[in-house]
């Protein structure tokens, strides 16, 4: 078994949640939000992101608008749904139970 598939797979289990959470601050452009993930050596590629962002948004989760720049072309900016909101919230739910879940394991 290898050590970077296993960590490769947990990230791409929390990507959607910390999109999700970044987006519960505040709207934001796709290359703010893969910035701030990389703060949080969460390292993202836009092929990554951006078909997650579509799905997100196909399901209601996030919307959009268009805002001009002043630098080159509108920048299309994303942010949560009521639905989405809703849903980020069953998984704040189901974060602190897996969270609490291992910590107890650990701890014991």
């Amino acid at each position: 078994m290898n050590v970077d598939n296993v960590k490769s797979q947990m990230r791409k289990g929390l990507l959607e949640y910390c999109i999700m959470l970044l987006l519960h601050k505040e709207p934001a452009y796709a290359s703010d939000i893969i910035q701030k993930l990389k703060e949080a050596q969460l390292i993202v590629v836009e092929g990554t992101l951006y078909p997650l962002l579509t799905r997100l948004k196909n399901d209601d989760l996030l919307s959009y608008e268009w805002v001009e720049s002043t630098q080159g072309p509108p920048r299309k900016y994303y942010k949560l749904t009521e639905k989405g909101e809703a849903f980020l919230g069953e998984l704040e739910l189901s974060w602190k139970e897996l969270n609490e879940t291992v910590n107890h394991i650990a701890n014991r």
